[in-house]
């Protein structure tokens, strides 16, 4: 008998993936079969977006391009029910500071109150990409300056025509 694949969940807004948010993506398929890259249509935080959620996966489709075991979709709602709709015991969540991990314990421990199945698996940032952040993207690019070294070439073209048609 086999085992059944070991499914894993990385929720996020993702408006855009980042370099910060590939590695930990990459670095989950280390444990996982398929990672399920999932963005909310409703944010936690008030946010402006720069992409619509359309885009977004789009986006990572075209980063993960290379990779089967990776795929994109939206999700309303609790993640807990979209992750046991897919099949998924497993939550990624990456984590740059301990302000990050303060937030991600509670969500944790309550999608576990939720639904005691599913584990959530925190990854901390790989030192060279800690500090970035989708928020920092945005603001960056909306005031002019260079995104380049944080986001992927998918990103990027996507970024320089946004640029272009204005």
């Amino acid at each position: 008998m086999t085992n059944p694949p070991r499914v894993a969940v990385f929720p996020g807004s993702f408006d855009p993936i980042t370099l910060g948010h590939e590695d930990v993506i990459r670095r989950a398929l280390s444990f996982a079969d398929r990672v399920i890259v999932a963005v909310a249509h409703r944010s936690t935080q008030s946010k402006h977006a720069l992409f619509p959620i359309s885009e977004r996966l789009e986006m990572i489709e075209e980063v993960f391009s290379d990779e089967p075991r990776v795929v994109a979709a939206e999700f309303e709602g609790l993640l807990v029910d979209f992750a046991r709709a897919r099949g998924a015991r497993l939550v990624i969540r990456g984590l740059r500071t301990v302000t990050d991990f303060e937030y991600e314990l509670q969500m944790a421990q309550m999608n576990r109150a939720l639904h005691p199945e599913i584990e959530t698996i925190f990854l901390a940032a790989d030192a060279s990409l800690g500090f970035v952040s989708s928020s920092l993207v945005r603001e960056i690019f909306g005031l002019g300056g260079s995104v380049e070294d944080f986001v992927a070439p998918p990103v990027r073209s996507r970024l320089r025509e946004m640029e272009r048609t204005g």
